[in-house]
């Protein structure tokens, strides 16, 4: 029984290892936009080492490279909604993690989609644990490491849009955002959203139109469009 436990663990820790690799090639990404839109390289570093989501850093820095520090507030706000689902993973991981206030600190900047997903795969609770220790610090060291090196390699390209970097966070956020659009719901809030900052883009400050946007997944989370079981059947 130790042995098919420690098969699964070694298993779980190269699925970690695996998903890290793939995961912290983005930050390359993440640094030359970071750099793109108006932060230091020190200022990029930061972001990664303490914010650590790469959703809600997209985000960030593409309303601050569209609006400036004047629309830092919207791209707080902005970045602050797409990390909420984090709280929800911590939740969830709970169990996995183990009881004990400083473990559970210890695991709250690692708890993230790619730590939960390779986790909650394995099918026992030891190989779950390690699945997410090994995901979560992999992927946060090699982050910031990529994150740096896309930084440098930002501050030298220069002006942004000699590259078409200006648009490349948008471009960043739709190849996040497509593997997740499957079902009638994710594309129907997909459409919604964009319509609404479409919409709004034009008459108000940078950021605005995001969370305007958000409001549309809140509203139809809250009156969910897909038909239940008993609707199916025609029952009352």
């Amino acid at each position: 029984m130790r042995s098919l436990e420690r098969t699964a663990s070694r298993a779980a820790a190269r699925q970690g290892i695996a998903v890290a690799l793939a995961t912290s090639a983005y930050g390359i990404s993440f640094g030359a936009l970071s750099v793109a839109s108006g932060l230091d390289v020190w200022q990029t570093c930061v972001l990664s080492l303490l914010m650590f989501t790469g959703g809600s850093q997209f985000a960030f820095v593409g309303v601050i490279a569209a609006g400036g520090v004047a629309a830092a507030p919207a791209a707080i706000a902005s970045a602050g909604l797409l990390g909420v689902r984090n709280a929800a993973y911590a939740m969830r991981m709970s169990p996995v993690v183990g009881p004990g206030r400083w473990r559970r600190a210890l695991a709250t900047p690692f708890t993230i989609d790619e730590s939960v997903a390779v986790s909650l795969a394995q099918p026992e609770p030891h190989p779950r644990r390690v699945g997410f220790w090994v995901t979560g610090v992999a992927i946060w060291i090699g982050w910031n490491l990529t994150t740096l090196a896309g930084a440098l390699l930002g501050d030298v390209l220069g002006d942004p849009r000699a590259w078409g970097l200006d648009a490349a966070a948008a471009a960043a956020f739709l190849a996040l955002l497509w593997p997740r659009l499957r079902g009638r719901q994710p594309i129907a809030v997909a459409l919604g959203a964009a319509v609404v900052a479409a919409l709004l883009t034009p008459w108000v400050l940078p950021g605005i139109p995001v969370i305007a946007a958000a409001g549309v997944a809140v509203a139809l989370g809250w009156f969910d469009p897909q038909p239940t079981a008993r609707d199916e059947k025609g029952m009352p």
